[in-house]
């Protein structure tokens, strides 16, 4: 373990032995750090924060502190950052909320570029890459392998589904389906499949193939959603992402974008 002189560490934080804590990093009692973690210059790790193994929290970094909610009481709740996790500089994390379940997380493999606020009782999944000056309401779901550009504003209580996409300088107030593209402000829409992320990700090209053709039937033809979900589920039963992007829509509380 390496504790630069200047650090303050609380007695009560658990330290794994490789950990590297850097000048004037300031980590509070009841925190966990896990091995080959490094806290670089003036990060502060607030009380309740639990942190995986093999990540790199950038100087100025702010991650457990109390939720931005009046309703807050003062409740034990926690923050959780997964392994091989990398924050960068000015990054805010906040704990949750009693009635958000308690608990903020951030998924393995993550990166969270400069200024990324992640607000109370959000769930950030795991290989999720979010860029520069991003704000994030309350209670915000991201699911796995999404990327998201930089000055994005997501309203509270939105899911932004897997391997989905979001455009820089948008304003997302409607859940993102998963596996699709969506930009915007005031005109915030979907421009079907994340044709670049999947073939990055891996996807076979049928499958991306009968992803847009299952993105026309839903959003394209001119039936009423409900039917062109009830139709499409049946023409393509044997896809799994095809049934995952229709439960989706259907789960919805917010709506989706067209």
């Amino acid at each position: 373990m390496t504790i630069h002189p200047t650090a303050v560490v609380d007695p009560g934080a658990e330290l794994a032995e490789d950990v590297q804590i850097g000048p004037y990093a300031v980590i509070q009692d009841a925190v966990s750090i896990g091995p080959g973690t490094r806290i670089m210059a003036h990060a502060y790790i607030d009380r309740f924060t639990r942190i995986g193994s093999n990540c790199r929290i950038f100087p100025s970094a702010a991650i457990g502190a109390i939720p931005q909610d009046l309703k807050f009481g003062g409740e034990k709740t926690e923050v959780i950052i997964g392994d091989n996790v990398t924050i960068r500089e000015f990054v805010t994390v906040h704990r949750g909320t009693e009635g958000g379940g308690g608990r903020t997380m951030v998924g393995d493999h993550s990166l969270l570029m400069a200024y990324v606020h992640v607000a109370h009782d959000c769930q950030v999944g795991s290989h999720v890459i979010i860029a520069n000056n991003l704000a994030m309401s309350g209670h915000v779901v991201i699911e796995d392998h999404v990327g998201i550009g930089g000055m994005v504003a997501i309203h509270q209580f939105v899911r932004i589904g897997q391997y989905a996409y979001i455009g820089g300088f948008s304003r997302v107030i409607k859940d993102v389906p998963p596996y699709m593209l969506a930009t915007g402000g005031d005109d915030f829409k979907l421009y079907g499949p994340n044709l670049i992320g999947l073939k990055r990700q891996g996807f076979p090209p049928e499958t991306i193939r009968i992803l847009k053709e299952a993105y026309r039937g839903i959003f394209r033809g001119r039936r009423p959603l409900k039917e062109a979900l009830v139709e499409t589920a049946a023409e393509y039963a044997d896809v799994p992402e095809v049934q995952t992007l229709i439960r989706f829509i259907q789960q919805s509380e917010r709506g989706v974008p067209r």
